[in-house]
């Protein structure tokens, strides 16, 4: 792989000589623009304004517009000469959980390949070091004309560096979320859990571009002479469908879709929050102690009064008899 930015990775007091190649590839299909009378190519030619002609790649070069319109010109050493330790360098200034990261932030991802065999070394100390760590650095760098974030991690055996946006290129989410209060049902949720467990996880590896591939059989047909496949139109673009509804339908096509039979009713999983309530049952034991209680209270009353009788009577004297 070609790189496309030499430097150093700055360990400390560390310096571990490195090359940056680009980590990720395009697979798009590109299209050339063409006059739709007759398909010529269109081209874009650059010239002069002063001279008013065509100029070539090697005649252009890079210069910044002051505020009164003067062009002030800037060459590639100037930029190799900035007074900054990150011109050549990727500086590490910290490590941090990778949690810690915004997935927002990033950006393009590179591979830092070590750059001769004195560089070995010292690039395997700072992977076993992330390994061991179970955490990212994050590093400063200049690439391209501007200062910018990196967050180096472990991939393989190779440390990968992702560009990271300064945190002020990061727009605050105001605005997005719905203005309208919403309340969402139990059962609503209910159902949406049943749909992400029906649906399940899934192996990136197995996913493809299938745009591209329906893109492909379009221009190979086109290129045979033949009439290019039709995609069916979709029927449930922009309707408002009713939620539980679709929720429904939407798990027992994914039940289907994996070859489960989908049952006549959708049972939503048991919610771990939402817990039955045993108000009832809690009322009717309340309601027979009561009961009870008051049968021996009643017993207890009438016992004594019971006693009380029978030890009067025992205590009464016998009449005597007349002589």
């Amino acid at each position: 792989m070609r790189s496309i930015w030499n430097g150093a990775i700055s360990f400390g007091l560390v310096s571990i000589p490195i090359k940056l190649v680009n980590a990720t590839e395009s697979h798009s299909i590109s299209f050339r623009q063409v006059h739709t009378e007759d398909n010529g190519r269109i081209r874009y030619r650059k010239f002069c304004e002063l001279e008013d002609r065509e100029v070539t790649q090697s005649e252009i070069g890079k210069g910044y517009e002051d505020a009164d319109g003067t062009i002030v010109p800037i060459t590639d050493d100037d930029l190799s000469h900035l007074p900054i330790p990150t011109a050549r360098t990727i500086e590490i200034v910290a490590f941090v959980p990778a949690e810690r990261i915004d997935p927002l932030q990033m950006d393009a991802a590179y591979y830092l390949a070590a750059s001769g065999a004195p560089a070995a070394k010292p690039y395997t100390l700072l992977r076993e070091a992330l390994k061991r760590s179970h955490k990212v650095a994050i590093a400063k760098y200049a690439l391209r004309g501007r200062e910018r974030l990196g967050m180096l991690r472990v991939v393989g055996d190779a440390i990968a560096m992702h560009g990271l946006l300064w945190p002020d290129e990061v727009r605050a989410p105001e605005g997005i979320a719905p203005d309208t209060a919403v309340t969402v049902r139990d059962k609503e949720l209910d159902l949406a859990d049943a749909l992400m467990a029906t649906l399940g996880e899934v192996d990136l590896e197995d996913l493809h571009d299938e745009y591209r591939q329906a893109l492909e059989d379009v221009i190979a047909a086109k290129a045979a002479g033949e009439t290019p496949p039709e995609t069916p139109s979709s029927t449930s673009a922009g309707k408002v469908l009713d939620l539980m509804a679709a929720l429904e339908k939407s798990v027992r096509a994914a039940k289907e879709s994996r070859g489960e039979t989908a049952e006549a009713e959708i049972t939503p999983l048991p919610s771990k929050k939402r817990t039955p309530k045993k108000t009832t049952a809690k009322k009717t034991t309340a309601k027979k102690t009561t009961a009870k209680k008051a049968t021996t209270k009643s017993t207890t009353t009438k016992k004594p009064t019971t006693a009380k009788t029978t030890t009067a009577a025992k205590k009464t004297p016998p009449r005597k008899r007349p002589a």
